[in-house]
């Protein structure tokens, strides 16, 4: 095991009283109710005003301008308010929000010494049916019909395109440094699955680089697609669908990663 200490952020727009006792510290966002023992993220150098358009990187960009201390040493991850980072040793399929806490992954496993950051196992866009990507990716479908017959074609861009906003990622993607510019629009075309929900598990100067990187482009991006357009579930939280793409590409291209187990449950 591991000496270095790990410590976790569940950010959440909702109180989540079945983790309260738990070792991981709550992170607020949103304009709800909250217990003091809840982090807030609209003091100090903050983005609340965004949060409806952000959601959990509203507390990410806090943290990182107010509590990241790269010297300091340890692991340090974000999960959110449905979505729980899991022990290896734990089964999905007799955790709820009972037993919750006693899978719950509070410390370092055995062989994170030969990583630099944990991200979650993936899952795949592929496999919609016909006339759902009739009904959402005609598009797509005008440009390359052999979407609807062939699998494969069925990539995290078709996926994208599909339900936040067609040529929204492309857009977005012209707006990076030309380091990454070309690797995460092959990335998005040749890939069908992607690591998910913007949890990520690093050492805090892995931490600095992302939202170092991060940061800057969506403000680049708001630049592009700003807010007032921005309504409903699909396109709401653009930046925050964005921002989740681009972190499964960042950290396979950038560092030493593991795939990690994580839970969904229901609150």
């Amino acid at each position: 095991m591991t000496s270095d200490k790990l410590n976790i952020f569940c950010v959440t727009n909702k109180t989540v009283s079945h983790i309260e006792k738990s070792n991981y510290k709550i992170a607020a966002v949103g304009k709800g109710s909250f217990p003091d023992t809840y982090l807030k993220s609209d003091t100090l150098n903050n983005i609340f005003y965004k949060e409806e358009y952000y959601s959990e990187l509203t507390f990410h960009y806090w943290y990182w301008k107010n509590l990241l201390k790269i010297s300091d040493n340890g692991w340090v991850g974000f999960c959110q308010k449905r979505r729980f980072w899991i022990k290896s040793s734990s089964s999905k399929d007799i955790i709820s929000k009972e037993n919750i806490k006693e899978h719950l992954l509070v410390e370092p496993e055995n062989d994170w010494n030969k990583y630099q950051s944990i991200i979650c196992k993936p899952i795949s866009v592929a496999g919609a049916k016909r006339l759902k990507i009739l009904k959402r990716g005609w598009r797509s479908v005008i440009k390359k019909p052999s979407i609807l017959f062939n699998e494969e074609k069925h990539n995290i861009k078709l996926h994208f395109d599909m339900h936040h906003g067609y040529g929204n990622l492309e857009r977005a993607i012209d707006l990076l440094d030309v380091e990454d510019k070309s690797d995460f629009n092959n990335y998005v075309i040749n890939n069908s699955i992607f690591n998910p929900h913007i949890m990520f598990i690093a050492k805090k100067d892995i931490l600095n680089k992302w939202f170092s990187k991060l940061f800057p482009w969506l403000e680049k991006c708001e630049n592009q697609f700003g807010f007032d357009n921005l309504k409903g579930y699909d396109t709401k939280r653009l930046y925050a669908f964005l921002a989740e793409r681009y972190l499964s590409f960042w950290f396979k291209k950038y560092t030493v990663y593991k795939e990690h187990p994580w839970v969904f449950i229901d609150s």
